[in-house]
């Protein structure tokens, strides 16, 4: 009976290393599908939010498109014209897309 039991005991031993490989390896995954490529994205995003200029087209992250007519690095807000005679103040975090690439309906 004793046998028996360490034989039991010993099969589950086994069985605790393949999960923790299992897990490493369900981690490595997600890192390599979703973390790395969100990561990247965030990037490219503050790469573009630090290289605005004046006369950028940008879609906010409302979705209001215009064009920036002001910035002002040292608060952090940027003043786009979404009409004529129609100028609001954004945040500079809120700025996500360069809509040179999709010229605007009108």
């Amino acid at each position: 009976m004793t046998q028996f039991f360490l034989a039991a005991q010993a099969a589950q031993g086994g069985g605790g290393m393949s999960f923790i490989i299992m897990m490493v390896a369900i981690f490595a995954i997600m890192y390599f599908f979703m973390i790395r490529p969100q990561q990247k994205r965030q990037k490219e995003i503050q790469n573009f939010q630090n290289s605005l200029a004046e006369g950028t087209e940008v879609v906010t992250g409302g979705g209001i498109y215009g064009t920036v007519k002001k910035i002002d690095l040292a608060k952090g807000i940027i003043e786009v014209k979404i009409a004529d005679g129609v100028v609001i103040k954004v945040d500079k975090g809120y700025v996500f897309k360069d809509t040179t690439s999709t010229p605007l309906q009108k």
